[in-house]
């Protein structure tokens, strides 16, 4: 095995045959679970395009669901067999060479983040292009991409100005739930007017929430500087999950900002009433749901307070999943229901910005490998646990659990060092860990 990052120079990416083309590497998608690694050359950029370096890339479930059903995915082309796609929407790298029509915004050497909902009707799939389903040439598990013109037009090729590399590659998730919270909805009485977002100073529960994007919920919820709630309460069935949350995300810190945040174990006879006891019996205004299943969304349901808005974010996979929902409570209650289902370029601003002022989002990443790892726990994801599982391109690395850190580190001197600097973070991922890996 090869700890060695491939150091070859964001300004001077490998060429070959002297064409012009950028040599890369890439995880692509031919069919139904046909995931390979490749190394094939790109084409030179045109004047509309730029050429990037890809350093990190958080594997998504959306990329397992991509990858199992291919040309049946709505955002995936017809004609992957001949012209495949690299997959990846999770991204960061650094700009390398800029097209002439560009040069007037970007420059090379810059950091990045992709927004990668373009919905550009002009896209290989109509509105639903995006990198990391649609593309040739882009996409997040590569070493270098071109970022075509659709991305470019749509402003969605995004700076990054904050420290590493990992948080802008999770910024396309914290602005999933950045989305959600905007996406609420209130009504006012005696008008047509909705009121956007959550209730400030309001009541808030997050169910099955402590999963990766449920973690990441909650750290925008206890950082956000302009909205916040003054109770939210966090569940899930799984206490280890659930410990974990509250060790990285804690009552104390939450308190210092103004929340009373409370961790709930819903293994429980009567879950639903005990949240509501937990609201003051008047249930919560903002109920967001992280799993789709019909008996967590019924449960949302039945702790709705008056005009509460039951927020369902998790994606099914089952297309007739149902549940039951109270209409005595809709017609005289006001609730209602919103789905959601990602950010959009603003969303994707605000996570970045709220990331340069501070928000780490370590606590989402649980597994660290290089790009020979991808296909393999693309294709098993559900079945790996933890959280994201952060991927350095450019490195030749299995997928490792930040908690199997210490026991490689026995034999490996990589992973010891890793395992130390870990620990000074609470456990957690970190720039430093970053910086020391891209290094070795």
């Amino acid at each position: 095995m090869s700890n060695t990052i491939n150091n070859q120079s964001s300004q001077n990416p490998p060429l070959r045959g002297g064409k012009g083309g950028a040599l890369t590497k890439a995880v692509r998608l031919y069919g139904k679970e046909d995931l390979r690694l490749e190394e094939f050359e790109l084409p030179a950029i045109t004047a509309d395009e730029i050429l990037a370096k890809v350093v990190s890339d958080s594997i998504c479930m959306s990329s397992y669901k991509a990858a199992k059903q291919a040309t049946d995915h709505k955002r995936i082309p017809q004609d992957i067999a001949e012209k495949p796609i690299i997959i990846g929407h999770e991204f960061s790298g650094e700009l390398v060479e800029i097209g002439d029509n560009w040069k007037n915004k970007f420059k090379a050497g810059q950091k990045f983040s992709i927004q990668p909902a373009i919905y550009y009707e002009d896209g290989p799939v109509g509105v639903m292009s995006a990198p990391g389903y649609s593309y040739q040439y882009i996409g997040g598990d590569a070493t270098y991409i071109i970022i075509p013109k659709d991305v470019l037009v749509q402003d969605c090729l995004l700076a990054y100005d904050g420290p590493g590399f990992y948080p802008a590659s999770l910024a396309e998730p914290l602005s999933c739930v950045i989305g959600t919270m905007h996406a609420n909805y209130h009504t006012t009485p005696g008008s047509y007017l909705h009121k956007m977002d959550i209730v400030a100073d309001g009541k808030m529960a997050i169910l099955a929430g402590v999963g990766p994007m449920g973690l990441a919920a909650i750290n925008y919820v206890i950082h956000r500087a302009d909205r916040k709630p003054k109770l939210c309460v966090v569940t899930d069935i799984d206490q280890t999950r659930l410990d974990r949350a509250a060790s990285i995300y804690n009552v104390e810190e939450a308190a210092s900002r103004g929340i009373e945040l409370i961790y709930l174990n819903t293994s429980i006879s009567n879950p639903a009433e005990e949240l509501r006891r937990l609201s003051g019996d008047t249930g919560y205004d903002d109920v967001f749901v992280f799993a789709p299943v019909a008996p967590v969304i019924e449960q949302a349901d039945a702790i709705l307070a008056f005009d509460g808005c039951l927020n369902f974010f998790a994606g099914p996979s089952d297309p007739n999943l149902q549940a039951k929902m109270n209409f005595y409570n809709v017609h005289y209650a006001y609730t209602h229901i919103v789905g959601t289902s990602g950010g959009n370029t603003d969303d994707m601003k605000e996570a970045l910005d709220v990331m340069t002022q501070g928000l780490d989002p370590a606590g989402l990443v649980t597994h660290v490998g290089g790009l020979n790892a991808v296909a393999e726990t693309t294709l098993h994801l559900p079945q790996i646990p933890g959280g994201k599982k952060l991927i350095y391109t450019h490195l030749d690395l299995p997928l490792t659990a930040i908690t199997d850190f210490a026991e490689k580190g026995k034999t490996d001197p990589l992973y010891a060092t890793l395992a130390k600097i870990c620990d000074r973070h609470q456990g957690l991922w970190s720039v430093e860990a970053e910086e020391y890996l891209l290094a070795f």
